[in-house]
């Protein structure tokens, strides 16, 4: 069995008592970064051990680890925050398993982009996820592709390239297209601002320093 478990995105109260009992009863957790995880586990008092599955190592050892679920191993795979394959490493374990005939089971629980979302003010009956953007090659043909989207989009940016992602959606979309940045879900300095991009960009032009994760919800064509 693999149980694909999302951790909090911030808060760690925002952890399931079945995502809990599952670390616990696992005969291993495979974790994006032991250091981050071991922090959760702690914190939780969870003994179970850990290996490194990750970008930079899933080709390597997913066959190996299928292997070793066939043989009757339970392992529970999770990332540093938020629900594993959603802009994390899952999907290639996941398909492997499906492939190998090994039961797959993901438990709900928390996620960056649904919280952005509900809570931006923009319609969320239907929209589009998106994730990372690419940094340089295909950027722009996405960003054309997403300026003419009659729903909401969503997607995930740096700190570091937020200024220069709103203002690039500026360009493409429109100065005035509404849209909402949410940083720092569920911690203590949770900020959710929604306002046209242009106002936007200009706002967090003017900040020192942007930190924390970042969601950016964008309204689609009308």
């Amino acid at each position: 069995m693999l149980y694909l478990v999302p951790t909090p995105i911030g808060n760690l109260e925002d952890i399931t008592l079945r995502a809990l009992r599952v670390l616990r009863e696992a005969d291993l957790i495979l974790a994006e970064d032991t250091r981050t995880t071991g922090k959760l586990l702690s914190h939780y008092e969870v003994d179970t051990p850990q290996r490194p599955y990750h970008a930079h190592n899933e080709h390597a050892v997913t066959q190996e680890l299928v292997e070793q679920l066939s043989g009757g191993t339970t392992m529970a795979l999770v990332t540093d925050a938020g629900m594993p394959g959603i802009s994390d490493p899952g999907f290639l374990l996941s398909r492997a398993c499906m492939e190998a005939g090994v039961r797959v089971e993901c438990l709900p629980g928390a996620t960056a982009f649904v919280p952005a979302l509900v809570a931006s003010g923009l319609p969320c009956d239907k929209f589009h996820f998106e994730g990372f953007l690419p940094h340089k090659k295909g950027r722009q043909t996405r960003l054309k592709y997403l300026a003419e989207l009659p729903v909401t989009f969503v997607l995930y940016e740096s700190p570091y390239r937020l200024v220069k992602c709103l203002k690039q959606l500026a360009e493409h979309c429109g100065a005035e297209r509404m849209a909402c940045v949410a940083r720092e879900l569920t911690k203590m300095h949770e900020e959710v601002r929604t306002d046209d991009l242009t106002a936007l960009h200009d706002y967090y032009s003017s900040q020192a320093k942007v930190k924390g994760e970042i969601v950016v919800v964008v309204a689609g064509l009308t």
